[in-house]
């Protein structure tokens, strides 16, 4: 049955795309083989990333024996995804493209193409899993738990999922590399990428620094004295720890808080400091899979970021387009801007964005209980 369908693989150079493909093929599957290229400049070494990625793929189709084909989203990707990472960063926030590079791009304009060649279904390296149950899709957590990628594919809607296969969701990154080997595959030990969506590794502030005039400010501790001088508040996240310089006698500082309007990133001592911890937030431009909770206090897991662990919380209403949420345990470092992506069980829910965060113990005079999220 499986040779009678057509899955248009999006290929982006790297192993888990490419056994991906090769496990359609074992599978009976027609395969076509797809990369995107989603940004145009060279890095700082007059690298272009897109080149030697887009020649993996190819050399990949060849060992397979599959077509491919390459898609130009540049204008698309600049408009949907990279002038809204400006402006969170020129607001002074720090957000996470990757969600809305899935959104908008992969499971938008990359599913488009696939179905306009005649594809039955697109399939990417994702580390997660589809089921369809009663008609409806449900997103669940990859098998491994250590590349679980479901928290950054959250706002895919259940009509889309219907459309899109994750080969590899129900194996562990040590078993993909096996594979890769044992088929000799091109791409077996490439490094896996990281960095900013499709822009990949770079130094950071000489590169946003092409886009924006971030102005640097100072640090204060709680006192409201300076300890200080940072690169700008975008560049620092709650919870931060490396990169602010500060040194001295006592416990190691981290970012606390940042007061945008003065242009203040709020440092202070200590890990399991009480202003890095609150046990309530507000999340807006909420995205749900299938349908939203409809019944209230609703009881479920969740994550303020990514590889944490799943923690139990309770969505005591949603009311006008905003999640209003209470954790069992003080959350650490949940940051605005950055995404809460709710679970029951394996499966993923779906999430939203934080809007505000509860005050802190440090504010509200408490003192911090033994246990607490990590």
């Amino acid at each position: 049955m499986n040779s009678a369908k057509t899955v248009v693989v999006g290929m982006s150079g790297g192993v888990d795309s490419s056994v991906s493909a090769l496990l359609l093929k074992q599978q009976g599957f027609r395969v076509i083989g797809m990369f995107m290229k989603n940004w145009e400049e060279q890095d700082e070494n007059g690298v272009c990333t897109s080149t030697k990625d887009y020649e993996d793929v190819a050399r990949v189709c060849e060992q397979l024996g599959i077509s491919y084909y390459s898609v130009n989203f540049v204008k698309e990707y600049r408009e949907n995804v990279f002038s809204h990472f400006l402006k969170e960063f020129a607001d002074g926030n720090t957000p996470n493209p990757d969600i809305l590079c899935n959104r908008e791009i992969k499971f938008k304009l990359l599913l488009e193409k696939a179905l306009q060649l005649g594809g039955d279904f697109l399939a990417t390296g994702h580390y997660c899993q589809s089921l369809c149950s009663n008609g409806m899709s449900q997103l669940l957590k990859g098998q491994d738990p250590g590349k679980d990628q479901s928290y950054f594919l959250y706002a895919i809607q259940a009509a889309a999922l219907q459309k899109v296969l994750f080969p590899i969701g129900n194996m562990l990154k040590s078993e993909v590399r096996k594979i890769a080997r044992e088929h000799n595959l091109a791409t077996s030990d490439k490094k896996d990428s990281t960095g900013v969506c499709f822009i990949g590794e770079r130094n950071f502030k000489q590169f946003l620094s092409q886009y924006l005039a971030i102005k640097p400010g100072n640090f204060e501790n709680l006192k409201g004295e300076v300890m200080g001088r940072h690169d700008g508040v975008a560049y620092y996240t709650p919870g931060q720890r490396k990169g602010l310089g500060i040194g001295g006698p006592g416990e190691a500082w981290f970012v606390v808080d940042k007061d945008i309007p003065r242009n203040v990133v709020v440092i202070d001592q200590g890990a399991r400091h009480p202003a890095l911890y609150c046990d309530e937030l507000i999340a807006c431009e909420l995205s749900w899979i299938s349908s939203p909770p409809s019944n209230f206090p609703f009881y479920c897991r969740s994550k303020v970021r990514y590889r944490q662990p799943d923690q139990d919380c309770v969505i005591k209403k949603i009311e006008d387009g905003r999640a209003y949420v209470e954790f069992k345990v003080p959350q650490r470092a949940a940051t605005v801007r950055q995404s809460i992506v709710f679970y029951q069980d394996e499966i993923c829910l779906g999430g939203g964005i934080i809007e505000k965060v509860g005050l802190s113990y440090h504010s509200r005079g408490l003192v911090l209980p033994e246990t607490v999220a990590p």
